[in-house]
């Protein structure tokens, strides 16, 4: 992936971050994440981000988890080993509903983990970029994306004044990737602390 030019800013309380984020926004930069030691309820909004869409896809995977399973049922009990119960049918539809159920919500829960995963790009083998040391003990950071026009001495002016504290300019990938950070390369090396007057 590219490496792309970033400014960084950082924050003591929710209250300056949430009031910048807005300002942020509305001077027209191009903002690339925001990480907080807690969720901060409307946050996400004042970002401009839509709404998750897991919902849907847990429903296309009960979907998916329903229609096998009854698929698979109907072929093995009429066509593959049809067995002849008490004179009972072949395609017994109520005597299925308890596995119907229950693979279906297996599917569901499995499918939207394993997307909830992907999304947030949690996984053991991934490694991203990290802005801040501190950002998941008691800091806020603002990353903003810094592309070839913008000039990152007036960004980083900017931030300042809308209550950054600690604000530097990094060099980083933009998505996440495959490997460790124990071998491939030291976490934490050549970052520094920011610690607030």
């Amino acid at each position: 992936m590219a490496v792309k030019k970033f400014v960084v800013g950082c924050f003591d309380d929710e209250g300056p971050l949430f009031d910048a984020v807005k300002k942020v926004r509305k001077s027209g930069y191009k903002l690339h994440d925001v990480y907080t030691p807690f969720p901060i309820h409307g946050l996400d909004t004042a970002m401009g981000l839509r709404d998750t869409s897991i919902h849907t896809a847990g429903f296309l995977y009960g979907i998916f988890g329903t229609t096998s399973m009854l698929s698979f049922m109907t072929w093995v009990f009429t066509k593959d080993f049809p067995l002849n119960v008490g004179g009972k049918p072949h395609f017994a539809l109520p005597a299925w509903i308890p596995i119907t159920f229950e693979f279906t919500v297996l599917c569901a829960c499995v499918g939207m983990v394993i997307t909830f995963c992907y999304l947030c790009q949690l996984a053991p083998f991934v490694k991203k970029h990290h802005f801040n040391l501190r950002s998941t003990d008691d800091q806020f950071t603002m990353v903003i994306e810094c592309p070839e026009k913008t000039n990152e001495a007036e960004l980083s002016s900017f931030l300042t004044s809308v209550g950054a504290f600690g604000v530097n300019v990094q060099h980083a990938e933009t998505g996440w990737w495959l490997g460790r950070y124990d071998k491939d390369q030291k976490l934490f090396e050549g970052q520094s602390e920011t610690v607030s007057a």
